[in-house]
């Protein structure tokens, strides 16, 4: 067996970087295992956005029969914190501590806020299900939203901190593979959660439920504290009173400064809205409208990060060749565009088939647009504020998603309730004319995003950038 041994690590010596995942994202100070583990907070993220915006908005709209509005609420509460990403960003960059930790507190934090959060999930779904039989009316409510928003406000903290700390662990020259690497953990984390998700849930109960997604609380905490486990280096003369620090102003009007900041953060907002307004409606619109079961709707998130992780490889194999990254963000736009009229006529067609390849396109789309504006987002940090630069993209990105949710419940709501009562006419009376409104609505943000593109795929600035943040197939996966 030792022999054996020897000749396979032999044979794998041979082997060239092109043909291992991100083994040349390592270096010698962040060698490959300590990098792969480090992104393993990218998992817990991808397994909680998972659950906030796929198995559990199916399961209260669907099985518990609570509206898309109230749902739509629920999901887009971490919303209120996503702007706070900038100033948590900002704070890791400049964080006191006597133990000489900047970004550990803050991932130490949202891990203990998302398995808060997720702990007692559940009980408080079942509670706002009763409709006040079992307490106050507004326990139930009250109950979800506490738990809705520890979840996004630990998952929005560890995100921007863990990005920052991989930021500061990797070299500048490795930085956009590392972080690469970190977004294509985020997707792996999306995909596994779907499909254990799905597979986990196809018999559905309410103690199945309690069981999963406390089990996931669980998951969030070992896999965190595994990734967290000697990354980041004391250093508490960094991290002293005395040490220099930049007013959050002061370092927010530096980021703006640079040249089209304010239109590249737009880019960012509109964009994300259009593709995210889906999220909640997605799987209730694959079970009420197309018959599908809670199973088949959760591998509908599997979908979507397939489409994404495919349209990374297609996204390195561009930039590798020079290519812009504004101009792939605009591809992934067009994607969308393309993406959303299949899952429209998915309804008129009662095609499963047609409605799976939509669903498959959006996060092709998407996965264009966030390689795009990531890289793009990179390129704009400033003097080492990796925190801050990080932070806007993530705070602009996070609320756009957050509106988009609640507009696209409140919208689908409204629109139904006005098809009941036929004020839109006697040929528009079903219950898929709802999702379609907003749909088309997504349709309009995607063109509005490639008109506001415009502009910064013409600006001279782009070469810079490309130059500093060069994202090939040696950046990707080899």
């Amino acid at each position: 067996m030792k022999a054996v041994s020897r000749q396979i690590a032999r044979a794998l010596s041979h082997v060239g970087p092109r043909f291992l995942p991100f083994a040349d994202a390592a270096t010698r100070d962040l060698p490959l295992g300590r990098l792969l583990r480090l992104s393993l907070f990218q998992l817990s993220v991808g397994m909680a956005i998972v659950l906030l915006t796929g198995t559990l908005n199916r399961v209260m709209i669907v099985e518990l029969g609570l509206s898309a509005a109230l749902v739509a609420l629920m999901v887009a509460l971490p919303v209120l914190f996503a702007p706070f990403r900038v100033l948590i960003g900002h704070r890791s960059d400049t964080h006191r501590s006597a133990l000489g930790w900047r970004r550990v507190p803050y991932i130490w934090i949202g891990t203990l806020m998302q398995f808060g959060g997720l702990a007692f999930m559940p009980f408080a779904l079942l509670l706002m299900s009763t409709g006040g039989e079992m307490g106050p009316e507004w326990a139930g409510p009250a109950a979800a939203a506490l738990a809705f928003f520890l979840t996004g406000a630990g998952l929005h903290t560890t995100q921007t901190a863990g990005l920052a700390l991989a930021t500061d662990l990797a070299p500048e020259d490795k930085r956009p593979r590392v972080v690469a690497l970190l977004y294509t953990m985020l997707l792996v984390g999306m995909l596994v959660s779907a499909l254990t998700l799905g597979a986990l849930l196809i018999d559905f109960s309410e103690m199945k439920l309690i069981q999963v997604i406390q089990g996931a609380a669980v998951v969030t905490f070992l896999v965190n504290c595994l990734a967290l486990w000697k990354q980041e280096a004391r250093n508490p003369a960094r991290t002293s009173k005395n040490a220099p620090r930049q007013p959050f102003k002061e370092a927010w009007r530096n980021y703006m400064s640079q040249s089209h900041a304010a239109r590249f953060l737009v880019v960012v907002g509109l964009g994300t809205a259009g593709f995210q307004m889906q999220d909640i409606l997605l799987e209730p619109y694959g079970g009420e409208i197309l018959g599908l079961s809670v199973s088949a709707t959760t591998t509908l998130t599997a979908l979507l990060a397939g489409g994404t992780l495919a349209s990374l490889a297609l996204a390195a194999w561009w930039l590798n060749r020079g290519g812009n990254p504004y101009r792939l963000s605009a591809l992934g736009a067009l994607i969308g565009i393309g993406a959303f009229t299949a899952v429209i006529l998915a309804a008129p067609m009662d095609s499963a088939l047609l409605f799976r390849i939509g669903a498959t396109c959006i996060g092709f789309g998407t996965g264009f647009f966030a390689v795009g504006t990531l890289i793009a987002a990179m390129s704009r940090e400033n003097g080492g504020q990796s925190g801050i630069a990080l932070g806007a993209w993530g705070a602009v990105q996070a609320t756009a998603l957050g509106l988009g949710i609640i507009l696209g419940g409140v919208i689908r709501d409204i629109v139904n309730a006005m098809t009941s009562r036929e004020l839109l006419g006697p040929s528009l009376t079903g219950p898929e004319i709802g999702y379609a409104v907003v749909y088309h609505i997504e349709i309009v943000l995607l063109l509005a995003t490639l008109v506001a593109i415009g502009p910064l795929v013409r600006s001279k600035s782009v070469s810079r950038e490309q130059s500093s943040s060069r994202f090939g197939m040696a950046d990707f996966p080899g």
